[in-house]
């Protein structure tokens, strides 16, 4: 038996199940020393090429229709590199970083064995759908990086649909997919503009922010039902949420009120 009125919960991907940011970071760093011991540029420029394309990517727009996003982060490259050089354009050696930098931080995304135990036991009780945004091709080659496919019912990638979270289409989609209704889902993530705002503007059940750094939202941020500082806390919420239906006959209403723990 799943918790009472709870019969799907729907996960982000980044910074949620898995740590991209660390990631990323780790794949930068890459950057930087074969930048220095390969191509002999000093530390602090390397750094400024590698901030300028970090940059880049939080600014980036992307339109699969009009160029794949493999040319696109080689373009961002090739930008900052010049950007911080000067001199003729570079596409061999902005390749070379980018590739280097995805491959990096391709290999350093897992999935926490503890994390798999989570999902594995959750799973006995209720469905599990990962839901990302993102480019297809960017967010399939992490999924499969960090083999998550055995623990989930499906996936769904924002860049394959109509609309992205926090658009309720894509979160009825995914209901539809497993014959669920809003009201019986619970959407987890570190998000508050796309997995907080997405659930609360679909009707699901249930918001779960994750907040690891446990920071202040502003005030007019959206108000997630829990917050939690680990993914491995949901278990605990999922349990108070059934607690509450149970002491409260026959009501769905989830209570905001001292969220945190």
């Amino acid at each position: 038996m799943g918790v009472h009125g709870v019969k799907a919960v729907f996960f982000d991907l980044d910074n949620t199940l898995v740590d991209t940011a660390a990631a990323g970071r780790r794949a930068i760093e890459e950057v930087i020393s074969a930048l220095q011991s390969k191509h002999h540029y000093g530390e602090g420029e390397a750094r400024v090429i590698c901030d300028k394309v970090q940059a880049k990517l939080l600014k980036e727009c992307h339109d699969p229709a009009k160029m794949c996003i493999t040319d696109l982060r080689i373009s961002h490259w090739e930008e900052a590199i010049q950007e911080t050089i000067g001199g003729e354009a570079n596409r061999n050696l902005a390749a070379e970083c980018y590739f280097l930098w995805k491959r990096t931080r391709l290999q350093n995304l897992t999935l926490a064995e503890d994390t798999r135990g989570m999902l594995t036991e959750l799973r006995k009780g209720v469905r599990l759908l990962l839901l990302t945004n993102g480019d297809k091709q960017t967010q399939r080659e992490k999924i499969e990086a960090c083999a998550c496919q055995p623990y989930f019912d499906a996936i769904v990638v924002g860049g394959e649909q109509k609309e992205e979270k926090p658009a309720p289409s894509i979160f009825h989609y995914c209901c539809d997919l497993l014959g669920v209704q809003p009201a019986e889902c619970v959407m987890v993530g570190d998000s508050l503009d796309t997995d907080i705002q997405g659930g609360l503007n679909a009707g699901l059940k249930a918001t779960v922010w994750l907040n690891k750094a446990m920071t202040t939202p502003g005030d007019t941020s959206p108000v997630p039902h829990y917050i939690i500082s680990s993914v491995l806390d949901l278990p605990a919420v999922l349990q108070k949420m059934e607690h509450k239906v149970n002491a409260k006959l026959g009501t769905d209403h989830v209570d905001g009120g001292n969220p945190a723990h």
